[in-house]
């Protein structure tokens, strides 16, 4: 897959519930997953967003997003977090819409 980014997450009782989130907070995105055994690679190409809500939908209204911080051995790509997503992405597609020169010019 070209330009893949995404979480690599240790084996667990929770991926497949992961991955149907991801699946469904990424609905026209292909995504692959590559399961090695003791851990799971699931990438996209360019752009991963997963939802708290998303993973609560599946995993329960208690499950919090920086739960899978504790699953997650590595990723590809820039990750962005904040309180109630994580985003995995391509670093070259955030520096083409980065302003050149900074806001003020």
């Amino acid at each position: 897959m070209k330009n893949a980014v995404g979480p690599v997450l240790r084996m667990g009782d929770d991926i497949d519930q992961v991955v149907a989130a991801i699946e469904d907070d990424n609905p026209d995105t292909e995504i692959e997953v590559i399961d090695r055994g003791s851990y799971v690679r699931i990438q996209g190409p360019d752009r991963l967003v997963l939802t708290e809500r998303t993973l609560q939908a599946h995993l329960g209204h208690d499950y919090e997003i920086r739960s899978i911080e504790t699953m997650m051995s590595s990723f590809a790509g820039r990750i962005i977090t904040s309180s109630d997503s994580i985003t995995w992405e391509r670093i070259a597609a955030r520096r083409a819409t980065a302003p050149v020169g900074g806001a003020d010019r």
